[in-house]
């Protein structure tokens, strides 16, 4: 991705809950969804790459290891994108042998948390394949419980360096959330939700289409903002084991930019 300086939140964190002993139900419990999520093959590389910030495993089907830090996932998913914008798309991951090794378990070395637009699928937009991304979409990225506890899935239970959350330009969630403020309008059904989440986020300094051009990358920075904040992330954050930032995807280059 094409970078600017974004910094990390979260100084003096709470300290992780499943660090050190947990009652003999907690464990089976977590060993359940571990094992319901990911197989029971996983259970011993999943923990163990979590040991430290540089460990990762071997990609499935291939030599080189996952990127185990990161630095070392934002370039993967950098020169990915450059794949993509240059229309040199490798398509990696996808042949026979990675598919049956992915029957058994699964290393992604990143979550992508992006919009459910149609034109921002992340293993495109990425040149990734099968077991690269854990992906989590929402209109406009919105967090709710559910999202919140993928996210946290895949960073504390897969060790998963890097959250990336993207968002992309001519979002129609956050055109939506600024027309609703403008008009009052109350959406129907469960879409309000999104509205009354993006709503904060919205550059009251702007007018027409440059007030939805920024508002989307108000959305992400509150977005990583909050993820950030939350005090499992945090405390990973603070030890340089996890990265959490925020990009956009622009439709008309296909090159995804870090926001600061």
């Amino acid at each position: 991705m094409n970078s600017h300086a974004t910094s990390h939140r979260g100084a003096g964190p709470a300290p992780h809950p499943f660090a050190g002993a947990r009652p003999t139900d907690g464990t089976a419990r977590r060993t359940l969804l571990r094992t319901a999520l990911t197989g029971a093959a996983a259970l011993g590389a999943g923990l163990g790459a979590t040991s430290t910030a540089t460990a990762a495993p071997t990609a499935p089907g291939t030599a080189a290891p996952r990127p185990g830090t990161p630095d070392e996932a934002l370039r993967e998913l950098a020169a990915g994108n450059r794949r993509w914008r240059t229309y040199r798309e490798r398509h990696p991951h996808e042949n026979p042998a990675v598919r049956r090794t992915l029957a058994a378990s699964q290393h992604p070395f990143a979550v992508v948390l992006g919009c459910i637009d149609s034109r921002v699928p992340p293993e495109l937009v990425f040149d990734q394949g099968l077991g690269d991304l854990m992906t989590v979409r929402t209109a406009g990225e919105v967090l709710d419980e559910a999202v919140l506890g993928s996210v946290a899935y895949g960073v504390l239970e897969l060790g998963i360096p890097l959250v990336v959350v993207l968002g992309h330009q001519s979002c129609g969630a956050v055109r939506a959330a600024v027309a609703a403020e403008q008009s009052g309008e109350h959406l129907p059904a469960h879409m309000q939700y999104l509205v009354d989440q993006i709503r904060p986020a919205i550059d009251h300094g702007q007018e027409g289409d440059a007030r939805i051009d920024a508002t989307v990358s108000a959305n992400v920075r509150l977005v990583r903002s909050r993820l950030a904040a939350e005090p499992e992330l945090a405390a990973r954050i603070a030890t340089g084991k996890l990265a959490i930032v925020g990009a956009r995807y622009e439709l008309t280059t296909q090159a995804v930019n870090r926001l600061a």
